[in-house]
């Protein structure tokens, strides 16, 4: 079997060696694990050497010193360690080494285990398990769409109103639940009455639940050309980032439990970020965006990322920015103006944009959901709640209308007792303001990676400062980012903190009792799994880390085993069911939110010195 292991000069240059394995059987006697299965690696470096020349192994470095570790090989002597810092021996003892130190060998695709494929099969099968639990309205939300848009014409699509749950995302969806009404019809027609509201028959829930299933293919797809775009050394990096996003808590949670269509959606953006790396498909990046916006309009976030990468890289020339290419941006033009005109021409023509906006666009609502995304504004409504009982003693005046507003949102304005108010305006602004930043560096350097990072920080800036954000929106954030999270140990130590706030905050989304192991266990077996495995595997920066990161990465992550404790177990048994239900979500949402916000931090000073 022929493995790869990567060469790094002194320059700092990067190849490729090929180096032959002797015996895979030897290997397996001393050592319990499988070369071809370790994914973590230091690099061979020097001039192209075979197994049987002197070379030179870097290490990780020392956990407790820091300090790095090599180690040279010199073919047919006896092995032998020297402080940890050289290595003699044969080549068979190079491969001791390899599995006892973890170096950096590089199987090919088909050698990466386990398989995307066969990850799969396992959680298909574990979602159909979870047909029978616990359904959100959402569920009945899309359920009414489906018979609205079966049973009555396009034109009345908009402004249909029998159901509270009225069409409210872009015409793509509303076309896409026109499809599956077609197959819908076959399993139950009852479903497809708009009059029957909450119809939840068995056929009903295994149909919908069944549809969720197999559009997610489209996320299982584009995972498979993500791994395929990454060159060969950093093909374990990309399959490890893809495991965790097929197998994500967010997406298990959201889609398979609570009910919606994330998982294909978020496959066309992945597909477009993976199409953004090539030149040659630059064009298809931008088609496959525009698209995902006529499917749901909670990408316009991400919207000014797209558009200064594809300007930038497509439309203008490399070399210059003053020399448009006058051809590329004709056809990203005309495409994006097709598929636009595709979308809403039909309503446009019906005199209906007005009521698409309103529909898509309720800026009736207030700041805060009931239940408080973990972002900017739920630190504020925190702190505001904090003070009123402090602000007599403080001299600080007290609006005590709004002592009443404890939904924070659900309709109307939201108001705070203490703290100044917060408009639109306001929100709008911050969120501008946070997205231009890390676009000004994508503009001077546009490359694949800095794409990832301004499209991860608009999403970022979005949630943080957005006006009526829900807590689902934290995925905008965590899928992007988890494609560059292993681009070194700065990255990881950026993400480590929203991964576990996101996937904490959702955790009120299911709030029986049948769904508590479920959602907990799932989400603590997904961290535990993939975070250590982050962690023995994101490569070693160029750049030193910083410690200010590392250290709250890792006290936020400690607190948060007691917090779900309380927040899960220990609050009911202390107080009942009814009384102060609100300190466990409020508990939630806060600690949440300082997570979010610190990753955000982090990573801002990740991406800027990088």
């Amino acid at each position: 079997m022929e493995l790869k292991a990567r060469c790094a000069e002194k320059s700092g240059e990067q190849r490729s060696i090929e180096l032959q394995k002797p015996s895979l059987s030897n290997l397996s006697k001393s050592f319990p694990h499988d070369i071809r299965r370790r994914t973590h690696w230091p690099f061979v470096s020097g001039p192209d050497r075979t197994p049987e020349t002197r070379g030179h192994v870097h290490a990780p470095p020392d956990r407790s010193s820091g300090r790095p570790r090599s180690f040279d090989i010199i073919a047919g002597s006896s092995a032998a360690l020297d402080g940890q810092e050289s290595f003699t021996g044969t080549s068979n003892d190079l491969f001791s080494l390899i599995a006892y130190s973890g170096c950096a060998i590089t199987a090919p695709m088909a050698d990466l285990y386990p398989s995307l494929t066969h990850c799969a099969i396992v959680a298909t099968a574990f979602k159909i398990l979870l047909f029978p639990a616990y359904k959100s309205t959402d569920f009945e939300v899309h359920r009414n769409w489906l018979a609205i848009t079966h049973s009555l014409p396009v034109q009345d699509w908009y402004y249909e109103k029998t159901s509270e749950w009225t069409l409210d995302y872009p015409p793509f969806f509303a076309a896409f639940e026109w499809a599956l009404s077609q197959l819908a019809q076959y399993a139950d027609p009852a479903m497809l009455v708009v009059q029957n509201l909450n119809y939840d028959s068995w056929q009903t829930v295994y149909f919908q639940r069944a549809t969720v299933i197999l559009t997610e293919l489209v996320l299982f797809f584009a995972l498979k050309q993500f791994i395929k775009s990454v060159p060969q050394p950093n093909k374990h990096l990309a399959h490890a980032a893809s495991l965790s996003i097929l197998l994500s808590p967010g997406l298990f949670i959201i889609d398979h439990i609570h009910f919606q269509y994330n998982g294909f959606l978020y496959g066309i953006l992945i597909l477009s970020i993976v199409w953004a790396r090539k030149q040659s498909t630059l064009l298809y990046s931008g088609i496959a965006f525009a698209v995902l916006l006529c499917l749901k309009h909670i990408y316009l976030y991400l919207s000014l990322a797209y558009f200064v990468y594809l300007l930038r890289a497509y439309c203008l020339d490399p070399k210059s920015v003053f020399r448009p290419r006058f051809g590329n941006i004709i056809k990203l033009g005309l495409s994006v103006l097709t598929i636009f005109g595709l979308a809403f021409g039909p309503f446009a023509s019906w005199g209906q944009l007005l009521q698409l906006k309103d529909r898509l666009f309720p800026f009736s609502r207030g700041l805060c959901h009931a239940y408080w995304a973990p972002n900017a504004w739920a630190m504020y409504s925190f702190t505001d709640r904090i003070l009123i009982p402090l602000a007599p003693r403080l001299g600080l005046p007290v609006n005590y209308e709004a002592l009443s507003s404890v939904t924070r949102g659900l309709v109307g304005d939201t108001s705070f007792a203490v703290l100044p108010e917060v408009s639109k305006e306001h929100t709008f602004a911050l969120t501008l303001l946070f997205q231009l930043l890390p676009l000004i560096k994508l503009w001077r350097r546009p490359d694949p990676d800095t794409f990832i990072g301004a499209l991860t920080l608009c999403g970022y800036a979005s949630f943080i400062f957005g006006w009526h954000v829900h807590e689902k929106a934290i995925l905008l954030i965590i899928i992007p980012f988890s494609l560059i999270a292993l681009k070194d140990r700065r990255y990881f130590s950026a993400f480590r903190p929203i991964a576990v706030a996101g996937h904490v905050s959702l955790f009120p989304l299911l709030f029986t009792a049948a769904e508590f192991p479920l959602k907990t266990v799932y989400t603590l077996l997904w961290l535990i799994l993939f975070l250590f495995a982050f962690d023995r595997i994101a490569p070693v920066p160029e750049r030193p880390r910083i410690f200010l990161v590392d250290r709250f990465s890792l006290l936020y992550i400690t607190i948060s085993i007691p917090l779900i404790i309380y927040s899960s177990l220990v609050h009911q048994l202390v107080f009942g069911l009814e009384r102060y239900q609100f300190l466990p979500l409020m508990f939630t949402s806060s600690y949440s939110a300082l997570g979010v916000v610190g990753s955000w931090v982090g990573f801002m000073v990740v991406y800027f010195t990088a």
